[in-house]
């Protein structure tokens, strides 16, 4: 229990302590050419807390392949989606401006949602098609604007006992990468339920894998491949997963 208080305290006092950094940043982007530097600013800034948070609930990360993700253009990530903490951990490792695209009921937590809103994050509503398509396009005008998108494809937290066990990847995920033509870095990730949602509502100390996959270029799959393109990005996650199970 007591590693869920610090988490819960640490997270209450970034929140608090971040509102004048809130306002500090918000005036510094008022000035067009520091506005890039506001927003790398608040990225280092949050990327710390995730660090720090991770830190707290005793997460013992394994990377890999973290060299094959580019750095000098927008990317899409997809990942197999378990826990909370997928997003805590990933996001910390983001080389460049990166946005993630999160389920609407999180646009509600105050201050939460101010940070993520200033970090290029959009919220989505899996039940309304029209709003869904919104998201999509917004996260399209990101990548086109130079800024990394992150979607989790199978649209909810997979709650299967077995690491290697997956929802369907939604197809419209793939817009983002299609309608942009940046590349698309799929993260496989490991053991991340094991820290809170095996156990709720305790956090244990527990070893994640996080491994990056090569980026994949859809303009240079098959038409068949284009075609099912979450399959094909799902299978690449499913052989990473796989080979987790030795280490």
């Amino acid at each position: 229990m007591i590693r869920l208080v610090l988490v819960l305290l640490f997270v209450f006092l970034f929140l608090i302590i971040g509102i004048p950094f809130l306002g500090f940043f918000w005036l510094l982007a008022k000035k067009p050419s520091c506005r890039l530097t506001a927003e790398r600013a608040q990225l280092r800034m949050v990327q710390w807390a995730f660090r720090m948070i991770s830190t707290l609930a005793g997460v013992r990360l394994t990377v890999r392949g973290e060299e094959l993700v580019p750095t000098d253009e927008p990317v899409l990530y997809i990942g197999n989606h378990r826990s909370y903490f997928d997003i805590v951990i990933s996001y910390a490792r983001c080389p460049r401006l990166t946005g993630y695209i999160s389920k609407n009921s999180i646009e509600k937590i105050p201050l939460l949602s101010t940070w993520m809103r200033r970090l290029h994050c959009l919220f989505i509503n899996r039940d309304d098609i029209k709003e869904s398509l919104k998201t999509i396009l917004a996260g399209i005008e990101n990548v086109k604007n130079g800024i990394s998108m992150c979607i989790y494809p199978e649209g909810t937290r997979g709650k299967s006992d077995s690491e290697l066990d997956m929802l369907p990847f939604k197809e419209g995920s793939f817009k983002i990468a299609e309608k942009t033509g940046c590349k698309i870095v799929p993260m496989a990730i490991t053991g991340s339920a094991d820290i809170f949602e095996r156990h709720v509502p305790f956090i244990k100390k527990s070893h994640v894998i996080l491994e990056y996959g090569t980026p994949i270029d859809p303009a240079q799959l098959s038409k068949e491949e284009r075609k099912k393109l979450g399959n094909y990005c799902q299978e690449q996650i499913l052989h990473m997963l796989k080979s987790h199970q030795n280490l």
